[in-house]
């Protein structure tokens, strides 16, 4: 583990795919576990500052890195479907959970990956006790043109292995912070492009999530960034209120962007989240 405060690891679905995650493991015995799900181009290595915080405050954290993303080079920016994403996810909590039932775990889903995260309880109900959503993408607000949209159906039943850019190409997307806008630019583990089939299945994800809400019964924190450009907030915050749990806890930060980990200030929402953490824990 080194200085780095996490170590590498593979797990293998049921489908056989073998895929790598960042973990951080506690000095002591863990309070919680966090199971944490990127962007649909970010991946596990920018949010070693708040993995690093989380564990530092008592928690394993298991940051996954979605099959063809991140450290993931099979199958680059591709997946078979939605379901086998959520499959991917629901089989590494039982997996963590076996070993120590008794253990809280909480699902942190990021941007798209807030997406997969929501998604999960309807799939697959009871995996967590509560649920993060950070900026989640139900509600973009940055599409590919009607041109590449139109192009994306139509490759996804003629050659679905074609490749289309994810239309967030400009880091100041994601940030205000110059430095996080260089680190993105030139981020070579970050994905700049994805299959017709991954672009597609998200579109069925979607309209998956618009059944989700009546599922949702674990409490739920969600954290909004004011001046977020990639997803709408006004929406995501109406969809989150419509969930069935009476526990919905939702705080936006003025002044900040959508990636919450590159803000001046990360503590401000790392403090907020275990605050979340510990007042469910101890329900």
């Amino acid at each position: 583990m080194g200085d780095l405060g996490f170590t590498v690891e593979e797990f293998t679905a049921s489908d056989g795919y073998r895929w790598r995650y960042r973990r951080y493991p506690t000095a002591q015995a863990p309070s919680a576990h966090l199971v944490c799900l990127h962007g649909i181009q970010s991946h596990a290595g920018w949010y070693e500052y708040s993995c690093n915080w989380l564990r530092r405050a008592g928690y394993t954290v298991s940051f996954l890195d979605r099959r063809g993303s991140g450290m993931n080079e099979q199958d680059r920016g591709d997946a078979p479907s939605f379901y086998h994403l959520l499959d991917d996810v629901e089989e590494f909590v039982w997996a963590a959970r076996r070993p120590a039932p008794a253990l809280p775990t909480f699902l942190v889903g990021i941007s798209w990956g807030g997406k997969l995260a929501a998604a999960l309880q309807r799939q697959h109900p009871g995996l967590v006790d509560g649920l993060a959503l950070l900026c989640p993408g139900f509600f973009a607000q940055v599409k590919p043109s009607f041109k590449q949209r139109l192009a994306i159906l139509c490759s996804h039943w003629v050659n679905p292995s074609r490749r289309f850019p994810i239309p967030l190409q400009d880091p100041q997307l994601f940030t205000a912070n110059q430095r996080w806008q260089e680190f993105i630019r030139h981020d070579p583990l970050s994905l700049r492009e994805a299959t017709a089939r991954l672009l597609f299945e998200s579109v069925r994800l979607d309209a998956y999530l618009r059944r989700v809400p009546g599922h949702v019964r674990v409490p739920v924190l969600l954290l909004l960034a004011e001046k977020d450009r990639i997803i709408a907030n006004a929406s995501t915050r109406r969809f989150v209120e419509s969930f069935a749990t009476p526990d919905k806890e939702i705080v936006e930060y003025p002044g900040a962007h959508h990636t919450l980990e590159f803000e001046p200030d990360p503590d401000r929402f790392l403090q907020d989240l275990q605050q979340w953490v510990e007042r469910i824990r101890r329900k």
